[in-house]
């Protein structure tokens, strides 16, 4: 009997590891054009209200792709330095660009929840957008999400200026793109 045990342990190990590569190599795959300096990838999210809202609609601005969920503990604690940040930032005049704002994807699976953690968390703006798939989200898999909270910092052509920019680290990129 133990030996049947073990067998099944180490067939179960294997099946595990195989998945984890598995879905680590179709990440990379999808992922690919997410460095710094590259054209963020386009994703279409449904908003709170039903209605499809582009990445790219935001171009001309200075936009933090914001990945979240409400049942994120980490996410949740992150989202007041967000909060400060966008209110601190969303009149600022920055180079080449009309304004900051944030395009919020959520990895939620429950609308209520999601919207929930919108109003409780203050997320004031207005680009929110869920597929309510989870990790399995169509949003977050042209960036290879596979821990949040994360981020991508954009210019206003949609080029990447940096990514994974938590506490201080997103005022301190954004002052370098004010206009003097």
């Amino acid at each position: 009997m133990k030996k049947i045990n073990f067998v099944i342990a180490l067939v179960a190990v294997a099946v595990i590891t195989y998945g984890f590569v598995a879905i680590s190599k179709n990440n990379q795959k999808l992922a690919e054009g997410t460095e710094i300096g590259q054209v963020a990838p386009e994703i279409k999210g449904m908003t709170p209200d039903g209605k499809e809202l582009a990445l790219s609609s935001l171009r001309g601005n200075v936009v933090l792709v914001d990945f979240w969920a409400s049942w994120c503990g980490p996410c949740r604690m992150e989202n007041p330095n967000v909060v400060a940040t966008y209110n601190k930032y969303k009149t600022s005049k920055f180079k080449g660009a009309k304004g900051f704002t944030i395009y919020s994807v959520s990895l939620d699976a429950n609308k209520d929840a999601w919207l929930k953690a919108i109003a409780a968390d203050n997320l004031s703006w207005t680009n929110h957008v869920c597929d309510f798939k989870r990790w399995e989200s169509n949003l977050s898999r042209p960036y290879g999400v596979n821990s949040i909270p994360t981020n991508f910092l954009l210019d206003a052509n949609g080029v990447i200026l940096g990514k994974g920019l938590r506490g201080e680290s997103l005022p301190n990129e954004l002052e370098k793109l004010i206009q003097k």
